[in-house]
């Protein structure tokens, strides 16, 4: 009897998805939060493929340990985790779920400019506290109609966002490396970054983490924008100098903010930000639902089936080299 290869799983997937890859390979189960290290990764040097998250690095330390590795699914549309180029290097393919979150992270970034704009957590918070029957009345908030929202990173998901906040009367501006080329949604003008930070209402940053956009935003930004401006951050939270985002909003040199990302997740529990009361502070949920995690999960292992089988997987990160053997 001829003995499976076998896949290291360390990701939370449901029994049947598990079952799929089981009909072709020894599953070895690790949970997510063992993080494997330089050190650790070589007791699975058997393995022949890797399904994990983003809370696992994979880099080029653990890739050596795991010599027999020909597929790493990512069961995320981030890859920030990642060393792809050593992965290339190496000849694993590296996958990735793109596509199937966009519109629930798209619906909750809707809900994360509304809440920083209109104040609905501190309007909640007033409630609950008693203000409200005491007769204190709520401060006043501002429109979104009438105003702009620029969009730092006009991609997939901004492409979804921009039409609704038209929808409700803003105007949109983006900026890009590049114009997008053909017919842009909502009717998005492109701009320079600093007429997008000086000009917008509403920030909205969709740009992708990469070594080259790491602290993408900082202080110099944030002075830029308008004290009246709100920022907002369902990306990565190490696109974002931290320190200077928690001085803009104590000094008032933005009017506020809403996170779904920070640069140290869970957050910690001294962090300044918990000290603010203009700052919506968000688990990192964008693509927290049951169905779209169910999504992402059927693709991350199709990824990770079809790539060992040889054939192109939908979500595949990078080309490796020629005659490289999967």
């Amino acid at each position: 009897m001829t003995s499976k290869s076998k896949v290291l799983v360390s990701a939370p997937l449901a029994a049947d998805l598990l079952a799929r890859i089981e009909t072709e390979y020894d599953v070895i189960q690790l949970p997510s939060a063992n993080v494997l290290t330089a050190g650790t990764a070589g007791e699975y040097a058997e393995v022949v493929g890797w399904l994990t998250t983003v809370k696992q690095p994979v880099n080029a330390g653990i890739l050596a340990e795991l010599p027999a590795v020909r597929t790493v699914s990512n069961y995320a549309v981030g890859y920030d985790n990642i060393d792809v180029p050593a992965a290339t290097g190496r000849g694993v393919r590296i996958c990735n779920t793109p596509g199937v979150l966009d519109d629930a992270v798209a619906a909750l970034t809707v809900g994360a400019i509304l809440n920083a704009v209109r104040g609905l957590s501190r309007a909640e918070r007033f409630v609950r506290s008693g203000q409200w029957a005491a007769g204190s009345p709520f401060p006043l908030t501002s429109d979104v109609h009438g105003k702009t929202i620029g969009i730092l990173g006009l991609g997939r998901i901004g492409k979804r966002v921009a039409p609704v906040m038209a929808a409700l009367g803003m105007r949109v501006i983006y900026h890009n490396r590049r114009p997008i080329e053909g017919e842009v949604p909502a009717g998005a003008e492109y701009v320079g970054r600093a007429e997008l930070l000086a000009g917008a209402d509403v920030v909205l940053l969709m740009v992708p983490l990469s070594p080259a956009t790491e602290g993408f935003i900082g202080a110099a930004d944030f002075a830029a924008m308008k004290d009246t401006a709100y920022f907002v951050n369902p990306a990565r939270g190490a696109l974002v100098d931290e320190p200077a985002l928690v001085e803009a909003l104590r000094s008032g040199s933005i009017a506020g903010a809403a996170l779904d990302v920070m640069a140290v997740e869970p957050l910690p529990a001294d962090s300044p930000l918990l000290e603010l009361d203009n700052v919506t502070l968000l688990p990192h949920i964008g693509s927290a639902t049951v169905e779209t995690r169910r999504a992402m999960a059927e693709l991350a292992v199709d990824n990770l089936l079809d790539s060992l089988a040889g054939r192109d997987p939908k979500g595949a990160v990078n080309e490796l080299p020629a005659g490289a053997s999967l």
